[in-house]
């Protein structure tokens, strides 16, 4: 299936679209082109709060906050690696058998499945800034992340076969 199948299917059956992820075989390159492609939405996202800033702050320009927003972004990979290995040893103190590859599979692609939810995040923070709907639409974000990607670690670390086991 599509990435963006896959991505509305994860808000209906995360362990399913992560199991099948998963049983594609272990590929890096493609967790990390999850990755990319959530934080390439996710600066998408960012654009509308940005102009409401650089239209607010004059002397702030718009494409410094791009490029700044951009290197953030770029400098957080590293931080989703060590997250994801972090949440692979607490469930390996759980007693979960799995392996990094699918602790990183199942936070990357949490990131991308609910990346656009971040779009409508981004729209809200431009064209109404902070407030009540603000918030909630990142109570959406949070709870929509942390149900797919908790789906993802069970599937990862708690219910594979054993063949698949890391």
């Amino acid at each position: 299936m599509s990435a963006v199948d896959d991505i509305f299917r994860s808000y209906r059956a995360p362990r399913a679209v992560v199991r099948a992820h998963l049983a594609r075989g272990r590929s890096e390159p493609r967790a990390l082109t999850f990755l990319l492609a959530a934080l390439g939405v996710i600066f998408v996202a960012q654009w509308p709060r940005l102009s409401r800033l650089a239209y607010l702050e004059p002397d702030l320009p718009m494409t410094g906050l791009m490029v700044g927003t951009g290197l953030a972004l770029l400098a957080m990979i590293p931080v989703f690696y060590l997250l994801a290995l972090g949440a692979h040893g607490v469930a390996r103190l759980a007693g979960g058998r799995g392996s990094g590859y699918g602790a990183r599979l199942a936070l990357f692609w949490a990131l991308l499945a609910a990346s656009p939810l971040m779009l409508l995040q981004g729209l809200v923070s431009g064209f109404l800034g902070q407030g009540l709907q603000l918030s909630l639409v990142n109570l959406l974000i949070f709870a929509a992340f942390g149900l797919i990607w908790g789906a993802g670690i069970r599937v990862a670390e708690f219910d594979l076969p054993a063949g698949e086991r890391g």
